[in-house]
């Protein structure tokens, strides 16, 4: 029982009389907003039509001799019975390789210019220099390949043209035309590759850096590149994953720029699994075929992805040595 004194409640009788006297509010339930739902509707029914039923289509129709106009006969597996067979379709995928290696190590440049431009101290310096940098990923995939198409030319092009005015004639090549060369052209459409998402990556991530931790490192002596191998690229980690994931879904629907500039020649040295696919139904007629080359391509990058989505990772502050 709670004991009362004429100046003093026990605060249990008070917690007690406020329980009796003040009326318990009933829960609100939680309103579904519909508004949103309705909104994200047209979103999803688009996504469906245009999106996932194209894609459920062709892994469905990889398993038919598949006459969009006609009719289409089941043949089970025979269509990637083809596909083990068929030597240029595995040919691509060395250009693939190639492809995709050079687009990892054509990172230098790009996390080259990033910590140039963190190193600046004027703001407004950083940001002249990095809307000089960022301007060119505007200009649309065909503007810049047909730009390098001209810089190709093996007669007037500008690269051929600038070789031979400083005596070096000897060096002019067919480039896109020369099977040992066309492939190397292609891959150096774009340099200096700083337009683009590597270099929005690392410049964000560097930027987050808290300014202390480059403090404390000039304060301990240590140098630029010891930053880089030791704070800047393990605090990049996570970062870098997402970009190995980028790059393998870009390498694998790799073709635009071939397509528009050598459609896979001279002699199949730029053919890609993407070209193959499209010439196979465009060209040759079998959209069966092609459909379980798309699959084939759709099942690997699904795979790729998930291999270095699920690559065990290490918390970013725990990555930083010497801390």
């Amino acid at each position: 029982m709670a004991i009362q004194t004429p100046d003093r409640v026990v605060p249990d009788t008070v917690a007690m009389l406020a329980d009796t006297t003040t009326p318990r509010r009933p829960r609100r339930r939680r309103s579904i907003s519909w508004g949103a739902y309705l909104g994200l509707l047209p979103l999803a029914v688009m996504l469906g039509v245009f999106c996932y039923y194209p894609a459920a289509s062709g892994i469905f129709h990889s398993f038919f001799t598949w006459n969009p106009g006609g009719e289409s006969t089941f043949t089970g597996l025979e269509n990637y019975a083809t596909m083990m067979s068929d030597q240029l379709w595995w040919e691509s995928f060395k250009n693939l390789g190639i492809i995709f290696v050079f687009g990892v190590v054509s990172w230098v440049i790009p996390l080259a210019a990033a910590e140039l431009l963190i190193s600046l101290r004027s703001e407004r310096a950083q940001f002249v220099y990095r809307t000089l940098l960022i301007v060119p990923m505007a200009f649309p995939g065909v503007v810049t390949a047909l730009i390098w198409s001209f810089l190709y030319q093996p007669n007037d092009g500008v690269i051929n043209s600038f070789l031979a005015s400083i005596g070096l004639e000897s060096l002019t090549q067919n480039w896109l035309g020369d099977p040992h060369l066309a492939l190397l052209s292609l891959l150096f459409i774009g340099f200096p590759f700083i337009a683009g998402l590597p270099f929005l990556m690392f410049y964000s991530t560097l930027q987050n850096i808290p300014k202390e931790i480059f403090e404390a490192c000039s304060l301990d002596g240590v140098n630029r590149l010891q930053r880089l191998f030791l704070i800047d690229l393990p605090l990049m980690a996570r970062q870098v994953q997402l970009l190995l994931v980028l790059v393998i879904i870009e390498t694998l629907q790799y073709g635009f720029v071939a397509y528009i500039l050598t459609s896979g020649g001279p002699d199949n040295a730029t053919t890609v699994p993407v070209l193959h696919m499209l010439s196979e139904a465009f060209n040759g007629g079998n959209w069966g075929y092609a459909a379980a080359l798309s699959t084939t391509l759709f099942v690997l990058t699904i795979v790729f992805s998930t291999i270095v989505a699920l690559a065990k990772r290490r918390d970013s502050t725990t990555n930083v040595k010497g801390i």
